[in-house]
């Protein structure tokens, strides 16, 4: 059972929503709130699983709000405005809808909601696990270390380049990624970069080739790159 609050100004939309809860079965509605500071505060108190929140209210933005928020704690926004769509997606909200939204774009947005709690639950990170999650597009990607060919760093996400093609970006930090890999799989070759050492094939003179792809080498990480490779 996920439990769920409502935050609109507006009643209308507030009854709206906790009709729609009430026809889900596995959302728990734990309240409701008009203001975005009061929700705030129960919060802290009293944590749930998920929020479903306006965007644009008169005393805390949803947006400000979902900055708030326990660490635990997701949010799908509800709002007239569409132009938060993108800004939605750095907070980590799970979903977007756009009001007036009918009962099936509610539910669907429920449902990738308890697919996010789903996998949370059975598939939690263990250091030196051979797999990991990461959030993209609104849903949950399973990423196998083994198949990585390398990390970019770009500002605030990191682009996972996979041995299949795809190139997974992500909302978190470098830092925070080199953390949880596997110990002896990975280097650090340039302050932007962390390669693959099952997939490292290729070293011209400051660059590593990996397939199609140039990494770049800075000379701050030269030497332990020379020191793997026997040099």
């Amino acid at each position: 059972m996920i439990k769920c609050i409502a935050i609109d100004d507006e009643p209308p939309a507030i009854e709206l929503v906790k009709e729609y809860i009430g026809k889900v079965s596995f959302l728990e509605l734990q309240g409701v709130y008009y203001s975005s500071l009061k929700a705030l505060e129960s919060l802290h108190e009293k944590p749930v699983d998920l929020v479903f929140m306006d965007i644009n209210m008169p005393d805390l933005s949803g947006m400000n709000l979902s900055r708030l928020l326990p660490e635990q704690t997701r949010v799908i926004f509800t709002t007239a405005y569409e132009q938060y769509a993108l800004e939605s997606y750095k907070v980590h909200a799970l979903d977007y809808l756009l009001k007036p939204f009918s009962f099936e774009d509610f539910l669907n947005s429920a449902t990738k909601a308890k697919e996010y709690f789903s996998l949370k639950k059975d598939a939690p990170y263990r250091k030196n696990e051979d797999y990991f999650f990461v959030k993209a597009d609104y849903k949950l990607i399973k990423i196998v270390w083994k198949d990585i060919l390398f990390i970019e760093n770009q500002k605030d996400y990191v682009k996972i380049y996979l041995s299949d093609g795809r190139a997974i970006m992500t909302l978190m930090s470098l830092k925070s990624l080199e953390e949880k890999m596997p110990r002896n799989a990975f280097m650090k070759v340039h302050r932007s970069y962390i390669v693959s050492l099952q997939h490292l094939t290729t070293v011209e003179r400051n660059r590593i080739v990996i397939g199609k792809h140039y990494i770049p080498v800075s000379e701050a990480y030269k030497a332990e790159l020379q020191k793997y490779l026997g040099l």
